[in-house]
């Protein structure tokens, strides 16, 4: 093999693995959902103290694992629909929704979804789980 196919193999090698990478890479959940109402983990946390229902929309090995003390687990892809979430919550009460914070993207679905539905008080906690640790709220497992 001479130089130039040597070079030519490894400059498609080199295009192949980055394009890889990139298709792997997902990118951040949004900031807002239309019709929800974006919260920190401060402001999770008041709507907490009010005993608003925390809804966990992770999935079965997430929840498990470790989760915000007293939430409620809907797994977003098996078990989150309009009759589930009414057997927690009504239309018209608060519901905090997270999961594994700004890299996961299913407390933003299940907000829009919540939000499809006529729910009005739909609480995003974009930042989840991992900012409710950080700041050293409660959790259990």
């Amino acid at each position: 093999m001479n130089i130039r196919n040597l070079m030519i193999l490894l400059v498609s090698c080199v295009l192949a693995t980055s394009a890889f990478a990139a298709e792997k890479k997902k990118p951040p959940s949004p900031l807002t959902v239309d019709g929800a109402v974006t919260v920190d983990a401060a402001q999770a946390k008041a709507h907490y103290d009010k005993g608003v229902v925390f809804l966990d929309v992770r999935s079965d090995k997430d929840w498990a694992a470790g989760r915000i003390k007293g939430a409620k687990h809907l797994e977003l892809k098996k078990k989150y629909n309009e009759d589930s979430l009414s057997k927690l919550v009504k239309k018209d009460e608060g519901v905090v929704i997270y999961c594994n914070g700004s890299p996961c993207p299913r407390s933003s679905q299940a907000s829009a979804k919540a939000v499809g539905w006529g729910y009005t008080k739909v609480y995003y906690f974009r930042d989840g789980i991992p900012a409710w640790k950080t700041a050293g709220f409660p959790t259990e497992k």
